[in-house]
């Protein structure tokens, strides 16, 4: 075991707002930039290195953000008695205190005290590191490996982790999909009751095989992969405001008129259409069924209605003209056939099987649903995102059983969906998502965001996620506001985050420990998210393609 003296390597000599100051020792042969404890090679001053300072009052866990080496006059004795000056070199480190160590070998994130000037600072083995930050929870998730020390695991608490809401943040090529994999893997081979929603926007967690099969990143048996037009998400699920969104252009003059009518029209379609269900609480959101063609009829008749034998145009008269246009592109789009003419969900009855499919309780039972938005056109993919949002909210709402059931909703390319409060596009998702940032946790749904623009993001829903893991980010912009989202003992962390390797994140949040570098365990198999080997394909690339079967496949919206 090291003694004190041979982990010794500097001195705190001052201490600034937080940040501590130390000089390290300089032997015979200069400053050592490494030292062997225990036939372990231990980097001296190295940035982003743990060390510990000890004094008479504590033990203090401390990070080396900053190394400088300046020159300095010292005074010596010389053979006279007297003094000279001799100039010198000095190097210096600053520390970031990250969690104390209590009497019993135990760290505690924070710090609560300082140390004095003149504490010692000792190099930190390994094998003490271990002991002090692993967490011994319940299920802990090995995400990988700590980038100062290869040789120790990072480990996750899952309950904290998911259950306060996580983000991965990152810029293209970075490693997201790539962390994202790894991280659901670790999931459900150690939790096999685990329940999560994949939103997945470019079809990388599933893909189809050449035997007409589907394979994708999780173990088999584990994930079902549905086509988010096969899994048929109909438009009688959507809300009264949401339907508002669909149909009526707000800038139109005759808008709040369209509003008001479509009120009406669909509580009274709902309530026509359910009778047999003996609902008394319905309301003009409640999810059952109502025929789509008949409130085409209702808004097409009272913009047609002439009074007194039809001299006299009715008072809606032609209000409705840009509604039945705009109705009319969507429901003959062949694209939005599975949104707007569902052939399997065209029941109030229907409901629980869907339910069944998104949640993992159909048939097979799994314990990951990847819903492959991909095919679903762009402008529709943000309704079908908030309807998928708010259906697990809901099904947990109502469930008694929530809190041993809970949901994780993972939102792939979340920026497309989930705008910021500066945007006016996508308000119903935005609204939907934010509602489970701020009120899921009590009914056991949490939500996992992916992104490369945090700036684009809402911030309510960035705000409320007590863990992240940001991947490299070399947007000025973009890693200030990572900064201003970190824990204040975490922010000048953010200053790493232009100089992190593809697939190593700096994870900062309720789930571990204290903030960390981890290099991600690479996954396997890995997302369809890799680039293209440019170089390769044009050296050696096919010199002709089926362009018919493009055109095919194109027509056919199958890829």
């Amino acid at each position: 075991m090291p003694t004190p003296e041979s982990t010794l390597i500097g001195r705190i000599v001052d201490i600034r707002g937080g940040c501590l100051i130390a000089t390290l020792f300089r032997g015979e042969e200069g400053f050592a930039s490494v030292k062997t404890l225990d036939q372990e090679t231990l980097p001296v001053g190295q940035l982003g290195s743990l060390i510990e300072v000890r004094d008479r009052a504590g033990h203090i866990l401390a990070e080396v953000s900053r190394v400088v080496e300046e020159s300095v006059s010292v005074a010596r004795d010389d053979a006279a008695g007297g003094q000279h000056q001799v100039s010198g070199r000095e190097r210096r480190m600053e520390l970031t205190p990250l969690g104390e160590i209590n009497a019993d070998g135990r760290l505690e994130p924070g710090v609560s005290r300082y140390p004095v000037v003149g504490a010692a600072v000792h190099l930190i083995a390994s094998s003490r590191l271990s002991a002090l930050i692993s967490r011994k929870v319940d299920g802990g998730l090995e995400l990988g490996r700590l980038s100062v020390r290869p040789t120790l695991m990072a480990t996750l608490d899952p309950s904290a982790l998911f259950g306060r809401h996580l983000a991965i943040l990152g810029q293209t090529g970075a490693g997201k999909s790539w962390t994202l994999s790894s991280l659901l893997q670790s999931v459900v081979k150690s939790m096999p009751r685990s329940h999560i929603i994949l939103l997945d926007l470019h079809g990388e967690y599933g893909w189809r095989t050449d035997t007409g099969g589907i394979d994708g990143v999780f173990p088999p048996g584990t994930a079902r992969y549905i086509d988010a037009r096969e899994l048929e998400i109909p438009y009688w699920l959507l809300t009264y405001s949401e339907l508002v969104d669909l149909f009526i252009d707000r800038n139109d003059a005759n808008a709040t008129v369209q509003i008001a009518f479509l009120r009406e029209a669909i509580y009274t379609l709902r309530k026509q259409s359910n009778e047999h269900l003996g609902l008394e609480r319905l309301s003009v959101d409640s999810p059952v069924y109502f025929p789509i063609d008949e409130l085409y009829q209702k808004f097409k008749k009272a913009n047609e209605e002439k009074l007194e034998f039809g001299k006299v145009k009715g008072v809606l008269f032609g209000a409705f003209d840009d509604f039945l246009v705009r109705f009319q592109s969507l429901y003959n789009d062949g694209r939005y056939d599975f949104f707007m003419r569902p052939r399997k969900h065209n029941s109030s009855a229907s409901l629980e099987g869907l339910l069944r499919d998104f949640v993992g309780l159909g048939e097979p039972k799994r314990q990951v649903t990847v819903i492959d938005l991909s095919p679903v056109p762009v402008d529709l993919r943000p309704i079908v995102s908030a309807q998928i949002a708010r259906l697990s909210y809901e099904f947990n709402y109502w469930n008694p059983r929530r809190h041993e059931f809970p949901l994780l909703l993972v939102c792939e390319e979340a920026h497309q969906y989930i705008p910021s409060e500066a945007d006016s596009r996508f308000v119903g998702t935005r609204r939907a998502m934010e509602r489970i940032a701020k009120e899921g946790r009590k009914y056991g749904v949490s939500l996992c965001i992916v992104s490369q623009r945090p700036t684009e993001l809402s911030q309510t829903v960035l705000s409320q996620c007590g863990n992240y893991l940001c991947l490299r980010i070399s947007n000025a912009d973009d890693q200030e506001y990572v900064r201003r989202l970190l824990p204040e003992g975490a922010k000048n962390l953010a200053d790493m985050l232009a100089s992190l390797r593809r697939g190593e994140v700096l994870a900062v949040g309720d789930a571990a420990m204290l903030p960390s570098r981890i290099l991600v365990h690479p996954p396997n198999p890995t997302p369809a998210s890799n680039d293209a080997p440019l170089s390769k394909s044009w050296r050696d690339g096919p010199q002709d393609l089926d362009v018919a079967d493009i055109i095919d496949r194109w027509w056919r919206q199958v890829r």
